[in-house]
């Protein structure tokens, strides 16, 4: 049986009115993939970090999985020949 383990990072930058959060992936074998995600504080709202966090890193974790899943797909056309049907 195999075992391995990859590891989430999630990076975050911030400033007045903006989060931005890197999503990547570490750990032995973990493929180079990583997916942003931006949130947006409207001038209107009351800061919050959190929220803004909580919006970026899931919006930096769907792109990460998407690239993992379009990855995947690259990986079964190369040994098919045929095109893969993913459902994400």
């Amino acid at each position: 049986m195999m075992h391995n383990h990859w590891i989430v990072d999630l990076n975050f930058e911030e400033d007045d009115t903006r989060t931005t959060c890197t999503a990547s992936l570490s750990g032995f074998s973990a493929p180079g993939v990583q997916g942003t995600g931006t949130a947006r504080r409207s001038p209107d709202d009351s800061p919050d970090s959190v929220i803004g966090e909580e919006l970026a890193a899931a919006r930096a974790c769907s792109q990460l999985a998407h690239a993992l899943v379009d990855r995947a797909a690259t990986g079964i056309e190369s040994h098919t020949h045929e095109q893969p049907r993913l459902i994400f």
